[in-house]
């Protein structure tokens, strides 16, 4: 292994050993998440060792904590015991063993198994003036001593030692032709209408790629199209007590086009949603980070069938709007957008080693 994540608790007790903090989610299942606790039995006096994972949603800061108020609410966990030993056979990872390896006699091995209906690794954006932890879902694996294996008593900070791992999914191998819709809107004092065809090329773009969008107008009325708007919309649901869905633009421009009444047109345009364009908007879906290093707007969640699903979910959308004038008698009065949507795909594309 190139790398290995050790975090220990403040007694030296117990130490924790990741071999990677990115597990992946391959939407019929999700990658196992072993690991290796290392346990000093001198001065346990008779209590146990546990290690969990648990997926959660934060929805604020711990600093806000005042009154005994939880701001996590836990998704999804799971415990084993790893000390003592409860005698239960189970087979290594080739990643257990190479920790094992390091550690020596006083490791623990333990794995977890996790549903693949869990939502991803999200953080919202702060704001400006917010501190502490970021809102989301996230995923935590700690070790801890006690008498039992969920106690309803705080443990003391110096009998845990913890790491934040993700769960993440990568975009499919296999990219299929992009969407298409189409609309025909007529306006009032007109007897033919406004026909707009929308299509992307593929189903699959990556972070950071520009998206093609095609668009075919068949002005068949007497306005004209002043411009085209296009725009990407992230649609966040917060699945949590009930559902919350919020929608906010990451990606939006303006063609100047002209369409004259009684004529066609047909142009490729590109669009580039980037985090880096957004880093003012508060509550904006990204993904997990560990720690404070760059990530990219939240991926797309790919989800099994009609599993349902808790936490945070994301989705994007392109929007082609036709910004309309007037025509006729009645000028501006009669005039009107005409809009479609198609959904598109948001990800990062699967390591080569992963």
């Amino acid at each position: 292994m190139s790398k290995v994540y050790k975090k220990t608790s403040g007694n030296g007790q117990i130490a924790l050993y990741l071999g990677k903090r990115d597990f992946v989610d391959n939407v019929e299942s999700v990658e196992v998440v072993d690991g290796v606790l290392k346990v000093d039995p001198t001065d346990l006096n008779g209590r146990k060792v546990f290690v969990y994972l648990a997926c959660a949603f934060r929805y604020g800061s711990e600093d806000l904590d005042v009154i005994g108020l939880s701001f996590r609410r836990d998704i999804w966990i799971q415990r084993v015991q790893v000390y003592p030993p409860t005698g239960e056979s189970v087979a290594r990872t080739p990643m257990q063993e190479s920790l094992m390896k390091k550690i020596g006699e006083q490791g623990c091995p333990f794995s977890f198994k996790m549903p693949a209906n869990l939502p991803c690794s999200v953080s919202l954006q702060p704001g400006q003036n917010d501190s502490g932890k970021a809102c989301g879902v996230d995923f935590e694996v700690k070790g801890y001593i006690s008498d039992v294996a969920n106690s309803a008593d705080e443990i003391d900070k110096k009998d845990t030692c913890r790491l934040m791992i993700r769960k993440i999914q990568f975009a499919p191998a296999n990219n299929k032709p992009g969407p298409k819709a189409d609309i025909a809107k007529q306006f009032m004092m007109s007897d033919k209408p406004v026909n707009l065809e929308v299509s992307l090329e593929k189903e699959v773009y990556y972070h950071g790629d520009p998206i093609t969008v095609n668009v075919k107008i068949n002005n068949e009325t007497t306005k004209v199209v002043k411009k085209i708007l296009i725009s990407v919309e992230q649609v966040t649901i917060v699945v949590l007590y009930s559902s919350d869905n919020y929608t906010k633009a990451v990606c939006s421009e303006e063609f100047g086009e002209t369409i004259n009444g009684n004529s066609t047109f047909e142009k490729s345009y590109q669009i580039t949603p980037l985090l880096a364009n957004n880093k003012e908007k508060r509550g904006l879906s990204v993904d997990g980070r560990l720690k404070d290093e760059d990530t990219h707007l939240a991926s797309t969640t790919l989800s099994q069938g009609d599993k349902e699903m808790q936490g945070i979910l994301i989705s994007y959308k392109v929007k082609v709007n036709l910004m309309m004038s007037g025509g006729g008698l009645l000028g501006s009065l009669t005039g009107s957008d005409v809009t479609v949507e198609l959904p598109v795909t948001l990800m990062s594309p699967k390591p080569a080693e992963v």
